[in-house]
């Protein structure tokens, strides 16, 4: 019997084992849950198809409210680019929360992951997902929800970890590429965004998962240049100062290895010229994306009300 098929070839730990054969193990985030009404907060969600030729999909909340016009928030989930799928148990109940808390209509996007689609994929499925929701500007889209419920001259986009990064990329592409999309960006949210460069910053070096995150780079992206790729370094970024949003919310985590890349991202977009306003908030004690695990910690909750707070600001 040939063990060779048994062989691991490569490990990044609590995420992917591969096999010598090609063959690949997730080793998280696989768990999903289905769409439905959320019993105490009257949240409904449900699946919806966006390209039935390359299978992207997303999922949508709606709160329970009277409100014929609400925000609409589109969300890119995390997961270094691996795992986690907008059907996850963690990011289902995240969400309902965010919508029953912010009142808002919420797409979250269920991009293609590495390293069955490696990237740039995500970037260009997370594309076609905002292009998809402008088909309801004027209120005729293949979604009734959306026609009916979302107001797309009140948008943002948001994400955790690797999907902070997507949203930020989207937030860009849609300044720099998008002169006929049906959509006001009014704000980006960027929940400890997956942000590196090859020269360390901050307390960097020292830090133990620092190996783990360029790693996950290199495996993600086999066609990256490298750590100071633009998609990961937006400080190599010519693009960067046409973000095409005027606000920008970050939070940080005082134990999260990325914690310095979010402070640094403030500089980035002062020095490159982008006049917006930013605001990067840290919580205490708290490590990377705690509030997908520990929904509620009064962390968790306030990081909620800063959310709320962003997307109502009026």
């Amino acid at each position: 019997m040939d063990s060779s098929s048994d062989q691991i070839a490569k490990e990044i730990r609590g995420m992917i084992r591969v096999y010598k054969d090609g063959r690949f193990q997730k080793l998280s985030g696989t768990d999903v849950v289905p769409a439905g009404i959320e019993p105490s907060s009257g949240v409904t969600s449900k699946d919806v198809v966006i390209s039935p030729e390359t299978n992207l999909s997303a999922r949508l909340y709606l709160p329970k409210t009277n409100i014929k016009k609400l925000p609409l928030l589109i969300y890119y989930h995390g997961g270094g680019f691996i795992i986690e799928t907008a059907a996850s148990p963690v990011y289902h109940n995240f969400l309902n929360l965010v919508a029953a808390e912010s009142n808002v209509v919420i797409v979250s996007v269920d991009y293609r992951t590495a390293p069955e689609h490696p990237l740039p994929t995500c970037y260009d499925d997370s594309w076609e997902a905002i292009k998809w929701v402008t088909q309801h500007a004027n209120r005729n889209g293949p979604e009734p929800w959306l026609n009916d419920f979302a107001d797309l001259e009140h948008a943002f986009f948001a994400g955790d970890s690797a999907g902070a990064n997507i949203a930020h990329h989207m937030a860009i592409r849609f300044g720099s590429e998008n002169p006929n999309i049906d959509i006001k960006l009014q704000g980006i949210i960027l929940l400890h965004p997956y942000f590196w460069g090859k020269d360390r910053i901050g307390s960097e070096d020292e830090h133990p998962w620092k190996a783990f995150v360029e790693d996950l780079w290199t495996f993600c992206h086999p066609g990256t240049s490298g750590l100071d790729d633009p998609l990961i370094n937006p400080d190599l970024d010519p693009k960067v100062s046409d973000l095409g949003c005027s606000r920008v919310l970050v939070c940080v985590a005082e134990k999260d290895l990325l914690k310095d890349r979010g402070y640094y991202y403030k500089d980035i977009l002062g020095k490159n010229g982008w006049s917006g306003e930013i605001e990067v908030i840290e919580d205490k004690e708290e490590d990377h994306v705690f509030f997908l695990f520990k929904p509620s910690s009064e962390t968790a909750g306030t990081l909620r009300k800063r959310i709320c707070t962003f997307i109502n600001q009026m």
